[in-house]
């Protein structure tokens, strides 16, 4: 346990407290057994470091922060250690890269029913699944899903100023007078276009120059490594899954052939549906459907884009289709603040928002045709800094978390 607790200040002190993403309020700590997932890179570590020194004061060996890849768990069990823990009084465990360890969910379960007054936090890949396996651990554990960086909490670190987030409710009602605030303090049109390339994880702020050399590692490593773990893929057939998000990525959304994307990589149809649920599943993708209730499992999607903007940007063979851009980025910040995205159809909205809003995506020119007969509809407009009626710039919905 010594070296654990040595391991624990190491990571303290080198962790820094200048910016605590809103994240941090959507966690209810009080809770007995808690699951943070997200994928790698996106600071759940930082997180869960922050809560850890801004909650109990150095020294304090009441907590304890550990990772499930360290050395010191290849002959040590999670069950042993939690039993050490408590037996010198400790109250809280934070055990980060919990999907590296092979039986984590049997342990984690025998954790929770043997130690009543034990706080334990986990993070994991997007992949882990907490009502798979032998320990079914929904009952008892809360999950959340961490996004990558807003575009609000990026422009909270490239400017240094704080903004807040506003609700989408609230949004479409004062977008216009939302605007003006922000413009007040600065011009977010002169941010955007580096977030979409290169704003969503949060380890740009610490080397621009590796930025895109890292987000690369960190798809390979999904592909090569999580998806075999956790979705029991055939190392054999990574290759196919990389080809197929080569694939994606040059995409117009709105041609997707499943049959032809399934006959230039040779793999059966089924099989294409099925690793694109896993991209999914691990947040390098976003698949849409016209009508989430009727969904299907392994369905065809209506549409198909990537997580973010800067997976677009890093994995495109060329620079891609400003449309895309547009719509990927619209997408990533609406999920990521928890809002129920359909695909709107060809004929109506780009997309349709919580069964109530119709939203178009398009650039500054873009008209009302499409939505003209809907009162909740919406343009969100590209290269503009100003609300106008029911036209909102896009950049604004990167505000909603």
């Amino acid at each position: 346990m010594d070296k654990l607790f040595e391991r624990h200040d190491e990571y303290l002190n080198t962790v820094s407290m200048d910016f605590i993403r809103g994240f941090m309020d959507k966690i209810d700590w009080g809770s007995r057994l808690i699951c943070i997932k997200g994928p790698k890179g996106v600071g759940k570590s930082t997180l869960i470091l922050q809560k850890i020194k801004s909650t109990f004061a150095g020294g304090d060996r009441h907590v304890l922060y550990c990772s499930a890849d360290s050395g010191y768990f290849s002959t040590n069990t999670l069950v042993d250690t939690a039993d050490s823990f408590v037996r010198m009084g400790g109250t809280h465990l934070f055990i980060d890269e919990i999907h590296k360890y092979e039986n984590w969910s049997q342990e984690l379960k025998e954790i929770y029913d043997l130690h009543k007054h034990l706080h334990v936090v986990v993070s994991g890949s997007s992949l882990l699944e907490i009502n798979n396996g032998k320990a079914d651990l929904s009952r008892r554990m809360v999950e959340y899903e961490m996004p990558g960086i807003s575009f609000r909490e990026y422009l909270c670190f490239a400017t240094g100023y704080r903004f807040s987030a506003i609700s989408l409710e609230n949004l479409l009602d004062n977008a216009s007078e939302f605007c003006n605030e922000i413009k007040q303090v600065c011009r977010p049109l002169e941010y955007f276009p580096q977030y979409l390339k290169c704003g969503y994880y949060p380890f740009y702020f610490e080397d621009k120059n590796t930025y895109n050399s890292r987000v690369e590692s960190i798809v390979n490593y999904i592909i090569d490594t999580e998806l075999p773990l956790q979705r029991n893929i055939e190392h054999g057939n990574t290759r196919k899954i990389k080809a197929l998000l080569q694939i994606i990525s040059g995409l117009v959304p709105f041609e997707i052939d499943i049959a032809k994307i399934s006959r230039s990589i040779g793999i059966q149809r089924l099989t294409t549906l099925k690793y694109l649920k896993n991209l999914e599943e691990a947040k390098i993708i976003r698949s849409l459907y016209a009508n989430l209730d009727s969904t299907g499992d392994l369905q065809k999607p209506d549409k198909i884009l990537m997580d973010n903007t800067n997976l677009l940007y890093i994995l495109s063979q060329t620079n891609p289709e400003i449309g895309t851009v547009r719509e990927t980025f619209f997408c990533s910040q609406l999920a990521s603040a928890g809002h129920r995205i359909e695909h709107g159809g060809l004929k109506r909205g780009d997309f349709k928002i919580d069964k109530k809003y119709l939203i178009e995506v398009g650039g500054r020119d873009k008209g009302f045709r499409q939505i003209k007969d809907d009162e909740n509809g919406y343009i969100a407009a590209d290269d503009t800094d100003s609300a106008l009626l029911r036209k909102i710039p896009l950049w604004v919905f990167g505000f909603l978390y």
